[in-house]
């Protein structure tokens, strides 16, 4: 048995354990972490123009099309809401001004990069993470396609690749998470050309909404979306009208992961999943994405 295959060996053993999360498990010491020096993005909305720039830059960052920045000023997409996809991790829409109905305003929607993230509590093979800098990280290596995660989602941005056959993974933003330990801005802020997007540790960012907010009242209203929502995010939002106006869902202030462990523990409750089945479903995995390695060495060959 290689090297490889034994360590693959060792995290499946271990992964087992993942079924039982407790608390402390699924929050990985996030109610002791100061969110505050982690990353994060303001986006101001009063300011977007819907240049939809942002999905470009995300697309050519993460290899997803081969489109040119001059086919996402098609305004017609605007014609209806969209949703993150597989091939898109960031989409940009349009909603009303309850003041102005002629005034249009325009949001950015992508993973919101949770403090908590209900979607690592979900994972139970540890496919996702919650890193230092803030990002919520994803290693399609783990990953054994039971879509918890989309399930536990309060956004609902995973998107799984339905179409992928072979080797479906479970997509979303990614924060841009190589370039931010490079010291580089994420794709989408470093293009918007307005600075509808802000760049920066948390805590930092909160303090500019507030002054936004206090030094414009009638540009703004007094809600800072995802400083508290759901225990917080690392993506948060700046509005003219309220919230239930745009895409973002009304939440409650408490964290989810709490719910998501609720969930596990009554599945999972009085029946201990045997290791040999844990075991077959990641050597299927490794044998799969095994022969599709050699199969694109093959190709590459001839």
């Amino acid at each position: 048995m290689n090297s490889s295959r034994r360590n693959f060996l060792k995290l499946t053993a271990a992964s087992t354990l993942a079924v039982f999360p407790t608390s402390a498990d699924a929050s990985s010491g996030e109610n002791a972490r100061n969110f505050d020096d982690q990353f994060g993005v303001l986006v101001d909305t009063a300011v977007c123009v819907g240049c939809r720039k942002c999905e470009w830059a995300c697309d050519n960052a993460n290899s997803l099309s081969d489109q040119q920045l001059s086919s996402f000023e098609d305004k017609s997409v605007f014609v209806s809401g969209r949703r993150p996809t597989d091939q898109r991790y960031t989409v940009v829409n349009q909603f009303a001004s309850t003041n102005d109905n002629q005034k249009k305003n325009y949001i950015k929607l992508q993973c919101m990069h949770c403090n908590e993230p209900a979607c690592v509590s979900a994972c139970i093979v540890g496919a996702l993470k919650k890193e230092p800098e803030g990002p919520v990280s994803y290693d399609a290596w783990k990953c054994i396609g039971c879509r918890y995660c989309m399930v536990a989602c309060p956004f609902q941005i995973p998107a799984y690749e339905y179409d992928n056959a072979l080797d479906p993974e479970v997509r979303k933003c990614t924060f841009c998470l190589e370039k931010l330990r490079k010291g580089e801005k994420p794709a989408c802020v470093a293009i918007c050309p307005n600075e509808a997007l802000t760049f920066g540790k948390r805590g930092d960012l909160i303090k500019m909404a507030q002054s936004r907010i206090a030094l414009n009242p009638d540009r703004y209203i007094d809600h800072i979306y995802g400083q508290h929502e759901v225990g917080g995010t690392s993506w948060m939002y700046l509005a003219p009208v309220d919230f239930a106006l745009t895409d973002l869902p009304k939440l409650p202030d408490k964290p989810i992961p709490q719910a998501t462990e609720t969930i596990q523990h009554g599945i999972f409750k009085g029946f201990i999943p045997p290791l040999a089945l844990y075991g077959l479903l990641g050597l299927a995995m490794y044998s799969l994405r095994q022969r599709k390695q050699n199969g694109d060495s093959d190709d590459e060959r001839h």
